[in-house]
């Protein structure tokens, strides 16, 4: 199992401790040809426009892109999120446009609003909470389905916990209401910073969604 990190700007490092706390091997990700044959990637928080910018001049957008929409796993965090979505604000070009959700950028203010707080996430339980300059989801695709339609949620996670969804986007964890980690398929976003915390259950949750792909 190869998992990667993206590691063109932002957290990165963060995210490499925390697999080495679960004893997972990591590689990060700067060019195009690093990409083949990797099991899942983390893509960090930091500088969304950046990191967006970085994909596009290292010839990665469109390669990552299309492994994503073909199944890979992800876990996406903070600027990860952003990268995501198919809709930023109401002005915004996407990035990879990977999850059928929107977001709103610095949805919290800026830097001096940044807060911690613990809330509970569906499948892991109360999870302590660091947000950046952070992002919320505020709209997802509207075509209901069952939860049995999400093929790709790990076994913690039941279809009880999985009521609250819309399409095949679930909702992981909400904070006063704004909705601030998802999954969709294979797809985990999240709004904060679990790298930041000691706290390894959601990258246990990644790796194992990848498992279940390899």
């Amino acid at each position: 199992m190869t998992i990667a990190v993206l590691a063109v700007q932002g957290a990165f490092i963060e995210h490499e401790h925390m697999l080495e706390k679960l004893g997972i091997p990591c590689i990060e990700i700067r060019k195009k040809a690093a990409l083949s044959g990797i099991d899942g990637i983390i893509l960090p928080g930091g500088e969304s426009t950046v990191q967006g910018q970085l994909l596009e001049k290292l010839d990665m957008k469109e390669a990552l892109r299309d492994m994503i929409k073909n199944g890979l796993p992800v876990l996406a965090t903070c600027a990860g999120l952003i990268l995501l979505a198919e809709h930023i604000g109401e002005k915004e070009t996407p990035h990879l446009g990977t999850m059928p959700v929107t977001v709103r950028r610095n949805a919290y203010g800026r830097q001096l609003s940044s807060f911690m707080t613990t809330a509970d996430v569906k499948g892991i339980g109360d999870y302590p909470m660091v947000f950046i300059r952070a992002p919320y989801i505020t709209d997802m695709a509207d075509t209901a389905d069952s939860v049995d339609d999400c093929k790709s949620v790990p076994s913690s996670v039941t279809n009880e916990e999985h009521e609250n969804q819309t399409h095949d986007v679930i909702i992981l964890s909400e904070v006063d209401g704004h909705i601030v980690a998802a999954q969709y398929q294979n797809q985990i976003g999240l709004a904060f910073h679990p790298e930041m915390t000691d706290d390894t259950r959601i990258h246990q949750y990644f790796i194992d969604l990848v498992k279940m792909h390899c």
